[in-house]
Protein backbone atom coordinates (compact mmCIF):
# COMPACT_ATOMS: atom_id res chain seq x y z
CA UNK A 1 0.00 0.00 0.00
CA UNK A 2 1.13 3.35 -0.32
CA UNK A 3 0.88 6.52 1.57
CA UNK A 4 0.87 10.19 0.34
CA UNK A 5 4.77 9.77 0.92
CA UNK A 6 5.26 6.95 -0.99
CA UNK A 7 5.33 3.12 -0.20
CA UNK A 8 5.62 1.45 2.98
CA UNK A 9 8.76 0.26 3.90
CA UNK A 10 9.08 -3.09 5.29
CA UNK A 11 10.63 -1.48 8.33
CA UNK A 12 7.94 0.51 9.07
CA UNK A 13 5.33 -2.81 8.57
CA UNK A 14 7.61 -4.73 11.41
CA UNK A 15 7.06 -1.86 13.91
CA UNK A 16 3.70 -1.43 13.42
CA UNK A 17 3.16 -5.18 14.18
CA UNK A 18 5.74 -5.62 16.45
CA UNK A 19 3.67 -3.21 18.62
CA UNK A 20 0.69 -5.56 18.37
CA UNK A 21 2.92 -8.68 18.97
CA UNK A 22 6.35 -8.22 20.68
CA UNK A 23 6.48 -11.61 20.78
CA UNK A 24 6.81 -13.11 17.79
CA UNK A 25 9.26 -10.55 16.24
CA UNK A 26 10.44 -13.74 14.21
CA UNK A 27 7.20 -14.80 12.63
CA UNK A 28 6.71 -11.44 12.03
CA UNK A 29 9.81 -11.26 9.84
CA UNK A 30 9.81 -14.39 7.95
CA UNK A 31 6.12 -13.74 7.15
CA UNK A 32 6.95 -10.11 5.83
CA UNK A 33 9.65 -11.62 3.61
CA UNK A 34 6.90 -14.69 2.35
CA UNK A 35 3.30 -14.11 2.13
CA UNK A 36 2.17 -11.31 0.13
CA UNK A 37 -1.43 -10.85 2.16
CA UNK A 38 0.52 -10.32 5.34
CA UNK A 39 2.67 -7.73 4.18
CA UNK A 40 -0.72 -6.00 3.05
CA UNK A 41 -2.22 -6.48 5.99
CA UNK A 42 0.95 -4.99 7.79
CA UNK A 43 0.89 -2.33 5.15
CA UNK A 44 -2.92 -1.42 5.78
CA UNK A 45 -2.01 -1.20 9.94
CA UNK A 46 0.55 1.38 9.17
CA UNK A 47 -1.93 3.23 7.00
CA UNK A 48 -4.73 2.78 10.04
CA UNK A 49 -2.64 3.88 12.21
CA UNK A 50 -1.69 6.94 10.33
CA UNK A 51 -4.83 7.59 9.56
CA UNK A 52 -6.04 7.67 13.61
CA UNK A 53 -3.13 10.24 14.58
CA UNK A 54 -4.44 12.59 11.31
CA UNK A 55 -8.10 12.58 12.64
CA UNK A 56 -7.22 14.70 15.72
CA UNK A 57 -6.66 17.43 12.47
CA UNK A 58 -9.97 16.68 11.36
CA UNK A 59 -13.12 19.57 12.39
CA UNK A 60 -14.80 18.68 15.48
CA UNK A 61 -18.18 17.56 13.86
CA UNK A 62 -15.33 14.22 12.03
CA UNK A 63 -13.24 13.76 14.42
CA UNK A 64 -15.16 11.40 16.84
CA UNK A 65 -16.81 9.60 14.01
CA UNK A 66 -13.15 8.96 12.07
CA UNK A 67 -11.52 8.10 15.18
CA UNK A 68 -13.83 5.50 15.37
CA UNK A 69 -14.25 4.30 11.85
CA UNK A 70 -10.08 3.62 11.97
CA UNK A 71 -10.06 1.89 15.88
CA UNK A 72 -12.32 -0.53 14.34
CA UNK A 73 -10.26 -0.79 10.85
CA UNK A 74 -7.31 -1.29 13.36
CA UNK A 75 -8.49 -3.65 15.74
CA UNK A 76 -9.96 -5.79 12.84
CA UNK A 77 -6.28 -5.55 10.95
CA UNK A 78 -4.76 -7.08 14.36
CA UNK A 79 -7.37 -9.80 14.92
CA UNK A 80 -6.22 -10.66 10.62
CA UNK A 81 -2.57 -10.69 11.35
CA UNK A 82 -2.88 -12.48 15.06
CA UNK A 83 -4.67 -15.47 12.77
CA UNK A 84 -2.05 -15.14 9.82
CA UNK A 85 0.49 -15.76 12.78
CA UNK A 86 -1.23 -18.51 14.35
CA UNK A 87 -1.77 -20.03 11.32
CA UNK A 88 1.62 -19.67 10.07
CA UNK A 89 2.79 -21.43 13.39
CA UNK A 90 0.53 -24.73 12.86
CA UNK A 91 2.94 -27.36 11.72
CA UNK A 92 0.93 -31.03 10.44
CA UNK A 93 2.00 -33.36 12.70
CA UNK A 94 2.22 -37.02 10.79
CA UNK A 95 1.09 -40.41 12.75
CA UNK A 96 3.11 -42.91 13.07
CA UNK A 97 1.44 -45.71 10.87
CA UNK A 98 -0.63 -48.61 12.96
CA UNK A 99 1.01 -51.41 13.18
Amino acid sequence: MKTPSGDISAEGDLRATMRRFPTRSLEIQELLGQDENFREMCDDLVVAEQALAASDQLPEPLREERRAEYQVLIDDLVREIGRALGQAKVVPISRAPKR
